[in-house]
């Protein structure tokens, strides 16, 4: 019996080639629609499914592959006696092969971009892999053909396992979209449905070195860190990536001035805005600079031959990440770092929103972004912000919502002089923070991620040199705080937003 090949395609890339080499293995090909004119019109013998069914196409197209005849070749299975009896009764042949990719729901959702034969021609055949294969891109003709060549016209068990795991990894990421297609308006959506791929980097360990770890990715999309070009350094681990994309994230929330951040453990050690690259460094770095070893560095600014020089008199850092590195920098700082990793990436992109797994479960919140814009702020306190000020206050906001709660920042000149985090009491963040600063915040900013309960905190922050806070406002003791704040000659604006980060 010859073998027999159903081939419904949208992407038609090397559809011919294929389709004429299985021809010329002995395969007699079966196709619909396009698919079937596209084949017919550059010679390739074929049998059209309408032939076959010897029902007509109709409603648009929607409907012509599924019908018994089709399906029955798709689904009997081989190895029982009822359904070859079935397929001779019915005169249906069997599929060994079937070849469909679906409508690009992905790139231009739609009613009409939603496939359903597409889909159940797929399910089908991955169904019923012990004797059929299922190809469904035409990154796979290749291997396939090959095979088949090498193997007398047939699949390997593993290739056609493999090749359905493929297959229904393809239906399941197909259905995710219409399923988030369909929750678009829903901040928080009733169906979260994900498919997931890993992708191909080998990350060196998980958290610790006896921890396995991998990336994975949306099926069918892509991120800013599928574009990351490494140009030295060791395999990125799973803290790499955390910390980078924390890192990343936060050089570029600090606007459109060359900006640095120096991330260690996922909390800011180090951040900074300055008129060039290598002086937003310096600050970054002079903040904590014994932190900052083994870190991550994050620019986002192409780094320059005078970066370079105030990075290899610093600590070594772990990743240095900046979108491009002007000729001749990868290769000085490799001769001094060689063991930093090196990375060029695009600006980052970031999902509507953050997933997090709990025990049993998962908790799903709307991303973080800054709602309240400065214009907003109230002032709560007799003395009103200088202009310097207010600059100060925003700049040492922005940093506060990226350090891990409880968070307090002090910061002056485009510069987070001190940075206390994760603490279970405000005030001993402040009084971390304090002595970072070691007094270089004096008549700058502090902020607070959450309110004040009591006005030690603000304390703290006037005894480090602090002359504006910054802060949610909304505790019980809003009245307290505020004359505390007046009587210490503070200026206090309320933001009217709490920025946690666990």
């Amino acid at each position: 019996m010859s073998k027999r090949a159903l081939l419904s395609v949208y992407d038609k890339t090397g559809l011919v080639d294929f389709a004429r080499a299985l021809n010329g293995l002995g395969f007699e090909l079966v196709s619909s629609g396009g698919t079937a004119v596209t084949l017919s019109e550059a010679g390739v013998p074929v049998v059209t499914v309408e032939s076959v069914t010897g029902a007509p196409e109709m409603l648009d197209g929607r409907v012509k592959t599924l019908h018994p005849r089709i399906h029955g070749g798709i689904l009997a299975d081989l190895h029982k006696p009822q359904h070859v009896a079935d397929l001779e009764a019915q005169g249906i042949a069997p599929f060994d092969l079937v070849v469909v990719n679906l409508y690009p729901f992905l790139a231009r959702p739609d009613v009409e971009t939603i496939d359903i034969g597409g889909p159940t021609m797929v399910r089908a055949a991955a169904k019923n892999h012990a004797h059929v294969g299922i190809v469904t891109s035409p990154a796979q003709y290749d291997d396939v053909l090959a095979e088949l060549g090498a193997n007398a016209n047939a699949l390997s068990d593993a290739t056609r396992r493999r090749l359905a795991l493929d297959a229904f990894a393809l239906t399941a990421e197909f259905d995710a979209a219409v399923v988030r297609w369909l929750q678009a308006d829903e901040e928080l959506p009733q169906h979260l449905v994900l498919a997931l791929e890993r992708t191909d980097e080998t990350l060196r360990y998980g958290e610790n070195p006896h921890q396995q770890a991998a990336r994975y990715r949306l099926r069918g999309t892509t991120s800013w860190l599928d574009h990351i070009t490494q140009h030295s350094g060791l395999a990125l681990s799973y803290l790499n990536f955390y910390d980078t994309d924390a890192a990343w994230r936060l050089a570029f929330d600090l606007g459109d001035t060359p900006a640095v951040a120096i991330i260690k453990h996922a909390n800011p050690c180090g951040a900074a805005v300055a008129g060039d690259l290598a002086t937003a460094y310096q600050r970054a770095l002079e903040c904590d600079e014994r932190s900052a070893f083994g870190g991550i560095v994050a620019c986002n600014r192409p780094i320059d031959a005078a970066t370079v020089a105030r990075m290899v008199e610093g600590p070594q850092a772990d990743v240095v990440i900046a979108p491009g590195y002007e000729p001749g920098a990868v290769e000085a700082l490799i001769a001094k770092r060689k063991n930093t990793r090196l990375l060029e990436a695009p600006h980052p992109d970031a999902w509507p929103v953050d997933i997090r797994q709990i025990s049993g479960g998962f908790l799903v919140q709307s991303a973080h972004h800054f709602a309240a814009a400065p214009e907003s702020w109230q002032v709560v306190t007799k003395r009103t912000p200088t202009d310097a000020e207010w600059r100060d206050a925003a700049f040492a906001w922005r940093i506060c919502g990226h350090v891990k709660s409880n968070a307090i920042v002090l910061a002056k000149d485009g510069v987070a002089w001190g940075i206390g985090a994760g603490q279970q009491n405000r005030v001993e963040s402040g009084e971390i923070a304090a002595k970072k600063a070691a007094g270089r915040a004096a008549g700058g900013a502090c902020a607070s991620d959450a309110f004040f309960p009591f006005p030690d905190g603000l304390e703290v922050a006037a005894a480090a040199g602090a002359s504006v806070v910054v802060q949610p406002g909304g505790a019980m003791r809003d009245d307290a705080v505020t004359e505390r704040a007046d009587e210490l000659g503070l200026a206090m604006v309320f933001t009217g937003e709490r920025h946690f980060l666990h």
